[in-house]
């Protein structure tokens, strides 16, 4: 019996009524998008290793999912680090049995490393990729190796008064611990020169460096595609989802960020999504806080002890600052944040007395200040703007403003959006200084808030409206017809393809519309067909009455 078949983990099938009820949300999103003048792009499902890796930290580069090269790469890739490390080992080895003093075993590695790259590449036998293996630090690294698992003298004895037989053995344990220790640098450069995008932001800042002779400044871009990541698959975290991000850069200018938070505010109203919360904070605030404290340095754990003020309380936050290293007289000075409340404007006073002798600190209360009176004055229709001083997500990047959206109250579910400004999108692919801010929304998360409250329309998953039983060829043709008429007229509808030619066939058609949940059968026979007429059938109903083209027409739209 053949196996039944799967998906992989981490990824999802979606029925007509999730991808009709998704695609309202992408539609909701997209169309405020161009109302606000964002343009669309997309970008490849794949990036050049060398785009990605880097971008995210070291966790994040373990997650990029890796295309491996056609061809026999990682066979190749073996045989070649076996050759080259047995053949460090024997000239190590013909070293030894020459010059056993200490100094002169360190001189030789220092010599290898200048010269092993170029003993490497002049062998016949050994043919590294040079595009994708830096042989110098190959070198460096089977030298540390060696070095670690001789540096005792009775292991060093035994390697070089036994036979070939140890130095098999240890080229075997360097070897493995290559794939254990260094596998990622070497082999995943090695067979794999192409990976599946992460996120929508790297790309973007390729896209904007590419093809920044053909762009206007500043450039206002849409992108709604998926992303993939090798994360562990959890609830609500897959491996493969959609990213709905808006980005403006090439302006220094607040009042994109204004503009970001009417658009948030825009699309959670057509989506009758009220009372989102769009929490704001900013990073030189947050820098700010840490220099008054005396924690410049330690600004990382300063944020991530406060984000959790909220959960654990307030004692808690200051035993684990402590714990950080950051001193009593700091955080003492921190009591009228621990008890911050009000509303923005309040809020806002309270932190012109923390950040009084901070002119980084200054600045953003300056850039928050200008957002919310802006806020203030043109109005949101259903979102309410709200400061959030232990917000403090994307601080790798993010340089102003910081954006997060919550569900209405009541709704536990996590963030459904959230965003930045940063400085230098784009400096890591050598165009330096370009200024952006952008927001991403959550479509996943969006739709499971929707579907809690039951805000998706009734209407959404509309399919079929009318289906024509199928009597015969002579009739199906003279359906079609009608079929057509309806079509042209909006109403979706169609044909059973296969014509009854027993009792039972009747049955199947009549069950097959009543479970795609068509409202209304039409029945056209050879009477029908005579009188110019339709028999229409009500499947909620069971009202059946026999009406012209107009007539039927009308009744079903």
């Amino acid at each position: 019996m053949a196996q039944k078949p799967s998906i992989p983990k981490g990824t999802r099938d979606f029925n007509p009524e999730q991808v009709a009820k998704r695609n309202y949300i992408f539609s909701t999103i997209k169309s405020q998008f161009q109302t606000f003048g964002f343009q669309p792009i997309e970008t490849p499902s794949f990036e050049n290793s060398d785009t990605l890796m880097g971008k995210y930290g070291e966790e994040g580069d373990r997650l990029i999912f890796k295309i491996l090269n056609s061809g026999d790469f990682i066979s190749d890739y073996n045989n070649n680090l076996i050759k080259s490390i047995k053949l460090a080992l024997r000239n190590f080895k013909a070293f030894i049995e020459k010059n056993s003093n200490k100094a002169e075993k360190e001189g030789f590695f220092d010599n290898f490393i200048n010269v092993f790259p170029e003993v490497l590449r002049r062998n016949k036998e050994i043919k590294f990729d040079e595009r994708s293996i830096n042989l110098d630090k190959l070198s460096s690294d089977i030298s540390t190796k060696i070095q670690t698992y001789l540096d005792k003298d009775f292991l060093l004895e035994m390697f070089v008064e036994d036979d070939d037989r140890y130095l098999t053995t240890l080229t075997i344990i360097i070897f493995g611990d290559f794939y254990y220790e260094l596998g990622n640098k070497y082999v995943g450069e090695y067979i794999s020169e192409k990976a599946l995008r992460y996120d929508l932001t790297v790309p973007f800042a390729r896209y904007v460096v590419q093809h920044q002779n053909e762009i206007e400044f500043p450039f206002k871009r849409y992108q709604m595609q998926p992303v993939w990541r090798a994360d562990r698959p959890q609830k609500g975290r897959f491996r493969e989802f959609y990213q709905c991000d808006a980005d403006v850069v090439g302006s220094d200018s607040l009042w994109q960020e204004v503009e970001f938070i009417q658009l948030y505010d825009n699309v959670f109203t057509a989506l009758g999504l009220k009372g989102t919360i769009i929490k704001i904070n900013n990073r030189k605030i947050l820098s700010g806080i840490a220099e008054v404290i005396g924690a410049s340095d330690k600004l990382i754990d300063f944020t991530v002890a406060l984000d959790k003020l909220d959960k654990i309380g307030e004692e808690k936050v200051k035993e684990e600052m402590l714990g950080k290293g950051i001193p009593q007289s700091g955080i003492d000075k921190l009591q009228p944040l621990f008890s911050l409340s009000g509303d923005f404007e309040a809020q806002i006073e309270i932190l012109k007395g923390i950040l009084s002798t901070s002119e980084e600190g200054k600045k953003g209360i300056e850039e928050l200040d200008f957002i919310n009176e802006a806020i203030s004055s043109l109005g949101l229709q259903s979102a309410k703007l709200q400061l959030d001083v232990t917000l403090a997500r994307g601080l790798n990047y993010y340089t102003g403003a910081i954006f997060e959206v919550s569900a209405p109250e009541g709704v536990k579910m996590g963030s459904i959006g959230g965003g930045g400004r940063y400085a230098d999108l784009t400096g890591v692919f050598g165009l330096k200084n370009v200024s952006g801010v952008g927001i991403s929304f959550g479509l996943d998360r969006i739709y499971l808030v929707l579907e809690e409250l039951g805000l998706f329309p009734e209407t959404i998953a509309k399919s079929t409206e009318v289906m024509f039983i199928n009597f015969g060829d002579k009739e199906a043709l003279f359906c079609l017809k009608a079929v057509k008429s309806l079509r042209e007229a909006g109403v979706n509808a169609e044909l059973y393809p296969d014509k009854i030619t027993n009792g039972k066939h009747m049955k199947k058609q009549m069950n097959y519309a009543n479970k795609r949940e068509i409202p209304f059968v039409v029945l056209v026979g050879e009477e029908e067909m005579n009188t110019s007429v339709y028999t229409l059938k009500n499947m909620i109903t069971g009202d059946q009455t026999k009406v012209s083209l107009e007539a039927l027409i009308t009744a079903v739209k």
